[in-house]
Parts: structure tokens; sequence; C-alpha cells
């Protein structure tokens, strides 16, 4: 567990950073990103990461993470905050985030990442 919730760290510190590179390092390959409109490929949120069109400046978890691992299988569900910039326009969001990590190779990465604002 301690593992998964340090990674977790590592990956919000990559997104800070700003680095898509970096944070493409913490994904499968069919990473997939679900939000309020739908699926999308995660290489679109790297792709803006990438072009400068959408930057982050923080993010943090509030409260604990819950974690369970099922075999190769992890689910890490938080409340996390951030502040966004995308296309000059600041976002602040507080929202619900579940990532699903699956074991490939000896290593954790997400293959999905689920957020939803925080009623």
């Amino acid at each position: 567990m301690r593992e998964l919730l340090a990674l977790a760290e590592r990956w919000r510190e990559a997104i800070v950073a700003n680095d898509a590179d970096r944070m493409a390092g913490f994904v499968t390959d069919d990473w997939v990103v679900v939000d309020a409109s739908g699926v999308s490929p995660g290489t679109r949120l790297l792709g803006l990461v990438a072009s400068g069109a959408l930057t982050h400046s923080a993010m943090a978890a509030v409260g604990p993470t819950r974690v369970r691992v099922l075999g190769d299988t992890a689910l890490l569900t938080a409340r996390l905050t951030s502040t966004a910039h995308h296309e000059g326009h600041r976002y602040d969001a507080d929202e619900w985030t579940t990532d699903v990590f699956v074991r490939q190779d000896g290593r954790w990465r997400c293959a999905l990442t689920h957020y939803s604002a925080r009623a």
C-alpha cells in the first residue's frame, strides 16, 4: 500500500511539473480518462500538457487515499484539489478521483483515471 501511495504522490508531482514525458511513465499505453464528458484517450491529456495548452500549478490529496489491491490490479480513490490553466483560463478543482493501476512487468501503471467534481 505504501508503494502505491508514494507512486500516486510522484505522479502528482510530475503533473504539477507539467512534464508530459514524466507523466507518461506512470500510465499504460492505452490509459483513458473518464469524466463528465465521457471517455477520452490519455494521450489527449498528455498532448495538451506537452504543448503547454494545459498546465498545473498545484495538486494535493485532501484526506486519506483509499487503496485496494486485488492481485495485479489496484484501485486508488482520493479527493484532490488542483489549480490548472487551460488556454489562459484558470480552473480550481475539488474532485473525487479513482485510478485503476495494473502491475505490468513488475511495475504499477495507471490504466484508467476517473474523476468527478465534488458536490
